[in-house]
């Protein structure tokens, strides 16, 4: 089929490069901006394991082509994905408008997350002839490919029965082993996904929680965890205590999920206390160290390994170390900082700060420093040579807001340990 993918987004780069490798004909239709140059000067756009590479092998084998997003409509057009942020709904309005003045036949299909409704809207604008379906995007960043190509559920929202031919045949190539679609109208499929995020946050926002209540009782909040990830009605995922939660995309959904549950007049304090608890859960590895050197951090050099909101990501939107950093400079401390791939990122962000130093190796960050804080899990850094940091380190103090390490383990080698809701003081 001839389709066209409209965005710059990771959902849009990843559903143009795996549409175009089973065949189809895609234009990728890009708004203008820093994706569209590094995409057509070859370069990476995404840090996206396989990504890139997926996409230079179909752009060269010329079932992929770059556009604009005022790109001509043609008339054997077939298909539409719409891949926007939450805050281009007027844009996403606008292609639509367009698209519905053409008479073809023609399948619009959303992934964008806008509120609920919306997508109702959109479909308006088409022709008789023309029709929409929301399929919400659930990409994980890290394996975007595999979130797309091994589907554990296609949410199909759809509320003309005419398009589900027609979209079953996009996704045939993808939806093989069993059928993975879930039929639901439109709204209920923005709703879907909007409460799904919401679920997640509740989850690891609850984990935050319990765990400041372990720290206070003097228990280990990692056995909690593997409690309660035993028992069948739970599982064990994102039951994973922290520093806190991050990302544009997630963070936007909750808030996006609360608005609407607020929106249409139900009084549910629930989502504004995950939030709200997420936001303080930033700060808890920070009011540790504060806590340790008795509240006076000026003169302190602070090493931090990790930058990005999560691994396998260059993004640094709401990530938990920006609170950490603004907090620690706000008390005089100095930060050396690594991250294997958002650096330039925090650069751009916050440009030359004399508290600031960026540093290109993990050893570096942890050189002469005070203590050193583990904000993202790298896998780099789940097993370094913990001689090598402790013969650096000014002094060994290792602040784990993942709870990655053996604090055990740790405090054999002659560290000192503070965890998240580790319960037992490892320090001193």
């Amino acid at each position: 089929m001839k389709i066209h993918v409209y965005g710059d987004n990771l959902c849009a780069l990843v559903n143009a490069a795996l549409f175009a490798s089973v065949g189809h004909d895609i234009s990728l239709c890009l708004p203008a901006g820093r994706v569209k140059q590094t995409l057509e000067s070859g370069d990476e756009a995404y840090p996206e394991p396989r990504l890139q590479d997926l996409l230079n092998r179909q752009y060269q084998e010329q079932r992929l082509r770059y556009s604009d997003l005022n790109a001509s409509i043609p008339d054997d057009l077939e298909a539409v994905f719409l891949a926007f942020a939450p805050k281009d709904f007027a844009l996403a309005d606008q292609i639509v408008k367009k698209l519905g003045t053409h008479p073809q036949q023609l399948l619009v299909i959303n992934q964008s997350t806008f509120a609920v409704g919306c997508s109702d809207r959109l479909a308006s604008h088409l022709s008789e002839q023309q029709s929409l379906v929301y399929v919400p995007d659930f990409i994980q960043e890290g394996m975007a490919i595999d979130s797309i190509a091994r589907p554990s559920k296609i949410i199909l929202g759809m509320d003309d029965a005419r398009a589900e031919p027609q979209i079953r045949e996009i996704f045939r190539p993808f939806n093989r082993l069993k059928d993975h679609f879930l039929k639901m109208s439109l709204r209920e499929a923005e709703f879907t996904k909007l409460a799904v995020s919401g679920m997640l946050a509740t989850r690891i926002s609850f984990m935050n929680d319990l765990s400041n209540v372990a720290d206070t009782l003097g228990v280990d909040i990692e056995q909690i965890r593997v409690g309660m990830g035993s028992d069948k009605r739970i599982g064990e995922a994102y039951l994973y205590p922290g520093c806190g939660f991050g990302g544009q995309s997630f963070s936007e959904d909750v808030i996006n999920l609360a608005q609407t549950v607020s929106g249409v007049g139900i009084k549910s304090k629930l989502l504004q206390q995950v939030l709200q608890i997420n936001e303080d859960q930033k700060e808890v590895l920070f009011r540790k160290l504060w806590r340790y050197f008795d509240c006076d951090l000026s003169n302190k050099t602070i090493g931090i390994w990790g930058a990005a909101y999560k691994p396998n990501t260059n993004k640094i939107d709401n990530a938990p170390t920006l609170k950490i950093l603004e907090a620690l400079w706000a008390q005089g401390a100095v930060v050396k900082l690594h991250d294997p791939v958002a650096l330039e990122k925090i650069a751009q962000h916050y440009g030359s700060h004399a508290q600031l130093i960026l540093c290109e190796s993990q050893y570096e960050a942890a050189c002469g420093v005070d203590a050193l804080m583990l904000v993202t899990e790298w896998k780099q850094y789940w097993n370094p040579n913990f001689q090598r940091l402790k013969q650096s380190m000014n002094h060994p103090l290792i602040l784990d807001g993942r709870n990655i390490y053996n604090p055990y383990y740790l405090k054999d080698l002659g560290f000192e340990y503070v965890g998240i809701g580790r319960g037992i003081s490892y320090a001193g």
